[in-house]
């Protein structure tokens, strides 16, 4: 009875309404009638769209990411190479190029001493410093022009962004009341007066040759362009180079490995920092020299910086980095080698020289261009 019940079951029936034969058997899969070559086309193209939507959204936030690290990690390697090619340039042997990182770590491991009658701004100056120098980072193009804030990477934006930690220090170094703090905030306010009008002229004639104050447009423009050989830009190259020795406080307008007091601009301003405070202090220093570097190669020798979405560019673009940095080593060297410092009255006339050759770039632009 079991076998004659199973051979008298009767199959499902295939046909639809009407007795008709439908149009798909079920006998098949559903997929097999989905996967025709136009469909299979279209989906194709439809995750290569979605690959690459992500790869344009992520991209840029990584370029972000490597750059923070970049700046982070390369600024006291970068000071450490200057410091080796200085003393080799001496005859001297150096402590290597992790040297920064070992007196970082020495210094983050101190007490902090703070005076009695410090108020907040003594207090609150190093994080600020600090964070500027890494907001900068973000800012200028190190590795790639398409960044998160690109938007917001503004020649004024940056010169405002360094003019607020300066200040920042000034009030710092006065808060306490000592006399090398005074003195230092003095001079460094008074070099900073005469080096900004420099800088502003400097990157406005890179600025107007490419008609527009942001600096990935600037970089990208001069990258694929020759504005090299413009008269200009050479009158506006030599005049950031002098703001930038000035800015960071190297010969010949400071020397930052001096240890007299009456000599000191910016170290004078540092002398109550003790501990992690001034383990932040010396870092985002060092962040501004590298700063600096960065913005003068991105500005004026902007070859080797991504513009496209790939990885692989980026790795060229890092290596490139690695060549410029050398080279603006050795060009330092040279410069602190050959020159010694100057009296600090005589500051008004290399730093008015500055200005005067940035503004010989901008006429120049105006009337040979």
């Amino acid at each position: 009875m079991q076998g004659r019940s199973r051979r008298g079951r009767s199959r499902p029936s295939c046909r639809g309404l009407g007795g008709e034969a439908p149009i798909l058997s079920l006998t098949k899969p559903p997929t097999t009638f989905l996967c025709t070559p136009l469909i299979r086309s279209l989906a194709f193209s439809t995750c290569l769209t979605v690959k690459f939507t992500r790869m344009r959204v992520f991209f840029p936030v990584v370029v972000e990411a490597l750059q923070l690290v970049v700046l982070l990690a390369g600024a006291p390697i970068f000071v450490g190479w200057v410091r080796m090619l200085k003393c080799w340039s001496q005859g001297r042997s150096s402590a290597g190029l992790l040297q920064p990182y070992r007196d970082i770590r020495k210094l983050f491991s101190k007490d902090i001493v703070i005076a009695e009658n410090a108020s907040w701004i003594f207090r609150f100056t190093p994080y600020l410093v600090f964070g500027v120098a890494v907001l900068q980072g973000g800012i200028i193009p190190i590795l790639s022009a398409e960044r998160p804030l690109a938007a917001t990477a503004d020649v004024i934006v940056l010169v405002a962004l360094f003019t607020i930690a300066r200040f920042f220090t000034a009030l710092a170094a006065m808060d306490i009341g000592t006399a090398f703090g005074g003195m230092g905030a003095s001079r460094e306010m008074t070099i900073a007066s005469l080096s900004e009008p420099a800088m502003l002229m400097a990157i406005f004639t890179v600025s107007l040759a490419t008609k527009s104050t942001s600096l990935a447009q600037m970089v990208q423009l001069v990258a694929d362009t020759q504005f090299l050989l413009r008269p200009s830009i050479v009158f506006a190259f030599l005049a950031f180079v002098m703001v930038a020795l000035a800015e960071t406080g190297r010969i010949p307008v400071d020397n930052p490995s001096t240890h007299l007091e009456l000599t000191m601009v910016h170290e004078a301003m540092t002398l109550e920092y003790s501990g992690r405070h001034l383990a932040l202090i010396e870092w985002a220093k060092m962040m501004k020299l590298f700063l600096f570097v960065m913005l003068a190669t991105s500005l004026f020798f902007p070859w080797g910086i991504a513009n496209v979405t790939d990885f692989r560019v980026l790795v060229m673009t890092f290596v490139l980095m690695l060549i410029k940095l050398l080279v603006v080593g050795v060009g330092l060297i040279l410069i602190e080698v050959g020159l010694a410092k100057m009296r600090l009255f005589r500051l008004t006339e290399f730093l008015g020289s500055s200005f005067l050759l940035a503004t010989l770039g901008m006429l120049s632009f105006y009337i040979l261009e």
